[in-house]
């Protein structure tokens, strides 16, 4: 075995490249005879192909019987009785003679550029060898690549895990070689950088410098990774993935004041190092598999972090065209952020045909969307504490089948225990008698044509059309002769939605005004309480004089309530008075009293709110003797006890949370509603809503290796189940793309592009691997490791490969030096892998927009890391002309609480982004961003230094500086060690000295900021 060539020293320059392998090798091989090299398809003919051919020769479309999609295609015979493919026979290949025709005519393609000289020796030397063809690199069985040997590799002692040895193994081939590794200094700054979006402070700094043992990197990473704020640097960027933003979009961009608690959610995940099957299937029905965790529930706030048209979905009607085509799109929303982001997939260019260039057949397409067919986006209720969500669903659950128990008599309603309980309710009921005296309606009206029916118990029930607003008028006469307050009950009824109270479709009311008068003189309403008063809709509204305002019941449907006022000063009645109401309904939308009744009371202050009010029938049984009463009525009165019993207990919970997330379970937002059962999805003739075909069945794809997309669901029509299906489908160990997909994510964050360096499509127009078994490899190591990102994140982080120097050109400086090899005779990475593809060097990276925000107010002072919480809107907003307010961000106090909290924690308006954000890059949040643009650009410059922001910030530094050192000298070296890490040189000292003598050590912060230093990771 040959000696290793040693490895020059790092002399001259702290950031070493040497490239002297190459030279060496390339003249050792001088006057060698080399075989022709062996070609790999898809590394160099799949590019070639994709490029230039599939557009007309791919899996949907085979113009002149050519498919160059998979081999089988290729291979067959044509139309014209030739093969465009033979192996090993480039001369009888139709292909090859066509693609090299000098003839425009016969030449293809025959549109575009042609192949180059190169393109088409390659594809020559191809069919030569024979023409392999492996199934797409994407799609096959993933299996633990052999790690390579260490005694093939030059440089093996350069290598710290088997990330290295993929790494080096491919460079060796390519003949460079690696850079050595950064100084601590850079190394510290980067990895805090990439683990938590944050710089090191100057005592992490000096402590990492000081220490000198052969473990001081890992201990740094492992404190890295403990970190809570790792989670929310790996959840922003998460968030760019799924298009997570905090409004609707569309023309209307209403917020969505409960998306934060999926931030939240992903911020747990990352940080409590979630297995990553678990985190898919919990995002997909985390609700249907997990029922019981609230955090499950609250992971499928990732179905509806995209745009949701509201114009379309909600203020249209139902059985439109449009609201269809709506629902199309909202789904196909949904189905997008799913592949793309758990698979790479591109399904959604298959929904108006079978996909171009990859196997995705039409079918598929729209069994995906049938997937999502019950599935909508809204608020959906939840208990954050598993025990209290176990007791409300046990009370529900409970509540739920009391009827079916009434109407068979069930045994455990007669049971003594139970008959006990209600003997003592009972006389407690005895003791207790009403202060109420029920009116009886004389004269009743409704000025926008509602019926109201007379009912026995004084009630009148609503009926007919339901117009959008109402006013009700009722008079009544006065039983008693003194009246203190008066009393408005809203009554359930079979006939209204969701039994009411409201007339609204979910059952809600809205009373704008409620007045009362005696012989037309108005009485003063005052101390209004009701026993619910929905979230900003209460009883005093309905006193205010202010129409807009209103007392409402939601989410408290399906049972009576009430509302007691006072008057302010008592009335004496006096002979044939006239007791006169009016109930002003106009806030609109059908938001209706169903089922009023009205009382009054001689009772003194304060009034009483009488929950004991009791429907018909039971206060009939209870007029009968106890020993006289049946079964029947035994089960009628157990039944209705129980029901009151548990209802109160349900209330006495703490109040639920809400979560905007995807499900069939949320609260209905006008005429958008949980669907009743998943609607039927057709496979849509080129995406025609008006050309429905066949019904698609709930299903995935099918073109993975050995792994089906067909489900087998037991109750089709339960729409969890589907999702669950789907779920599991995506988080199977044998679903390849799943896992190839989020090592290349984490591998694109760490190294500013992945290892396929589009993360979104790992189809055939997608990029191909540079190094696939170093893919491969991860994937596998992320499965055998029960899921861990953090290990894969300590697996790059600790590689040799991510701790190499950035710096190019001081390895060549280097090569002269040591080996006096002049710097124009050598052949330099740059001539071939100038965008450094194969990682012979560590990329060069800008801070993000929200690493540069987060790390000038950590410099400052002035970062709030509370974590955690409803979103803080760093901008002011008043109402807008509609439902999109107007937002303000250049007027917002710079020094108001909410500007100091981390980046994540900003509320995200998709069509009123911030303008400081946006300038960094910061990615339209309406589009899913599997990797940001990264620029340079004059009016960042501008930004950074004007921005009223940046300008506080650099305030605030300069106070900072001032406060812990007394000198300039020594506030210029502390400004140094804070923004950039370390000392600055003489020369620097001496300018910045000299500016913040002459314009103030803000200005001085302000230019540091500025600088390549701070704005790039190293």
């Amino acid at each position: 075995m040959t000696e290793k060539p040693p490895r020059p020293p790092a002399v001259g320059c702290p950031r070493l490249l040497s490239i002297v392998l190459l030279f060496i090798a390339a003249t050792t091989a001088r006057g060698v005879a080399a075989e022709p090299a062996k070609v790999r398809f898809e590394r160099d003919v799949q590019p070639i192909f994709s490029a230039k051919c599939l557009t007309c020769h791919g899996a949907a479309e085979k113009r002149g019987g050519v498919g160059l999609s998979d081999r089988e295609a290729a291979l067959a015979e044509l139309h014209s009785g030739l093969y465009a493919i033979v192996p090993g026979k480039p001369e009888e290949s139709e292909l090859l003679r066509r693609v090299a025709s000098e003839d425009p005519s016969e030449r293809m393609p025959a549109k575009g550029e042609p192949l180059t000289a190169a393109e088409v020796a390659v594809v020559r030397r191809w069919i030569e060898q024979g023409a392999e063809w492996p199934p797409h690199w994407a799609y096959r069985l993933l299996e633990r690549p052999a790690i390579p040997d260490p005694a093939n590799l030059a440089y093996a002692e350069w290598a710290q895990t088997p990330i290295d040895l993929f790494i080096l193994a491919r460079l060796e081939e390519l003949g460079l070689q690696p850079s050595p590794p950064a100084d601590h200094r850079t190394f510290l700054r980067r990895v805090t950088f990439d683990l938590l979006g944050l710089p090191p402070t100057p005592e992490e700094m000096e402590a990492f410098l000081a220490d000198d043992s052969p473990q001081a990197h890992q201990r740094a990473i492992d404190r890295l990774l403990a970190s809570p704020h790792f989670g929310e640097r790996w959840a922003r960027h998460w968030m760019d993935v799924v298009h997570y933003a905090e409004t609707h979009g569309h023309d209307q961009d209403r917020p969505r004041p409960h998306a934060w608690p999926y931030r939240d959610y992903l911020i747990r995940s990352f940080n409590e190092d979630k297995p990553y099957g678990r985190f898919v299937e919990e995002q997909v029905a985390g609700d249907a598999l997990y029922p019981g965790d609230p955090q499950a529930i609250i992971a499928t706030g990732f179905l509806a972090t995209g745009p949701w048209d509201e114009s379309s979905l909600r203020d249209i009607r139902e059985d439109t065209i449009d609201r269809e085509i709506a629902r199309y799109l909202d789904r196909d929303d949904i189905v997008h952020t799913v592949m793309a982001t758990f698979n790479s997939a591109t399904v959604h260019c298959a929904r108006c045909h079978d996909h171009k260039f990859d196997p995705i057949a039409h079918e598929e397409y729209y069994g995906l969307q049938a997937v999502f067919a019950g599935t909508g986006k809204g608020n959906r209720p939840l208990d954050a504490d598993p025990q209290v969500a176990k007791r409300r669903k046990a009370l529900q659950e409970k509540i739920a089948a009391l009827p079916a128990l009434r109407e068979n008599v069930d045994p455990r309603l007669l049971a003594p225990e139970v008959q006990e309980e209600i003997a003592a309710w009972e006389a407690k009921l005895a003791n207790a008698a009403s202060p109420w005296v029920v009116l009886e309606p004389e004269t009743y009206s409704a000025e926008k044509g509602s019926t109201l029916t007379k009912q026995s118990d004084g009630s009148l029930l609503a009926g007919g059309e339901r117009p959008e607003t109402e006013i009700y008028t009722i008079t009544a006469s006065a039983p008693i002769e003194n009246i203190t307050g008066v009393r408005l009950e809203v009554l359930t009824d079979p006939s209204l939605p969701h039994q009411g109270p409201g007339r609204q479709d979910n059952g809600n009311l809205h009373l704008n005004e409620f007045t009362f008068a005696v012989n037309s003189s108005p009485a003063d309403l005052v101390n209004p309480k009701a026993d619910f008063d929905q979230q900003e809709w209460t009883a005093a509204m309905a006193i205010d004089g202010k129409p807009a305002t209103a007392w409402g019941v939601y989410p408290e449907v399906g049972k009576p309530h009430q509302a007691v006022f006072e008057l302010r000063e008592a009335i004496a009645v006096e002979g044939d008075a006239t007791l006169t109401f009016r109930l002003e309904q106009t806030h609109g939308g059908g938001h209706l009293i169903g089922r009023p009744r009205l009382s009054i009371t001689s009772a003194k202050a304060p009034l009483p709110l009488d929950v004991n009010s009791l429907p018909d029938e039971i206060a009939e049984v209870l007029r009968t003797p106890p020993r006289e009463r049946d079964n029947q009525q035994r089960a009628s009165l157990a039944a209705h006890y129980l029901h009151e019993k548990w209802t109160a207990e349900l209330a006495s919970l703490p109040p639920q949370q809400l979560v905007y997330c995807g499900s069939n379970d949320f609260q209905p937002d006008g005429s958008f509603r949980p669907a009743a059962a998943p609607r039927p999805i057709h496979i849509l003739h080129r995406g025609d809503v008006r050309q429905p075909g066949e019904e698609a069945q709930p299903g995935s794809l099918s073109f993975i290796d050995n792994f089906g997309g067909a489900f087998d669901l037991d109750n089709p029509s339960d729409e969890g189940a589907r999702r669950a299906a789907l779920a599991r489908w995506l988080s199977d160990s044998r679903n390849v793309l799943t896992w190839r997909s989020i090592v290349n994510r984490l591998w694109s964050y760490h190294f500013g592009r992945g290892l396929v360096d589009t993360p979104n499509d790992f189809g055939r127009m997608g990029a191909t691997p540079t190094h696939p078994d170093l893919l491969d490899w991860l994937a596998v190591e992320l499965l055998e490791s029960g899921g861990s990102l953090k290990h894969i994140h300590r697996l790059i982080v600790t590689s040799a490969v991510y701790q190499q120097s950035s710096n190019a050109e001081c390895g060549l400086r280097n090569a002269e030096l040591f080996f006096s090899i002049p710097h124009s005779a050598l052949r330099t990475p740059h001539s071939f892998d100038s965008d450094n593809r194969y990682l012979w060097r560590m990329n060069r990276t800008r801070l993000d927009a929200e690493s540069i925000r987060d790390a000038a107010l950590s410099v400052s002072g002035m970062l709030d890391r509370t974590m955690g919480g409803p979103s803080v809107k760093q901008f002011i907003q008043t109402p807008g002309v509609h439902v999109t307010p107007n937002v303000d961000y250049r007027n917002f106090d710079v020094d108001d609480p909410a500007n100091h909290r981390r980046s994540v924690y900003r509320f995200i308006f998709r069509t009123l982004p911030d303008p400081f954000m946006e300038t960094l890059d910061c990615p339209d949040a309406s589009q899913l961003a599997a990797k940001r643009n990264e620029s340079v650009t004059a009016l960042q410059a501008l930004a950074m230094l004007n921005n009223s922001f940046m300008v506080r910030q650099s305030e605030r530094l300069a106070e900072r500086l001032r406060n812990e050192r007394p000198e300039l000298l020594e506030q210029i070296e502390r400004l140094y060690e804070l923004v950039l890490n370390r000392q600055p040189t003489e020369t620097e000292l001496s300018a910045f000295a000299e500016h913040a003598g002459a314009y103030g050590l803000a200005n001085a912060c302000r230019v540091l900021f500025n600088s390549n230093a701070f704005m790039f990771v190293d």
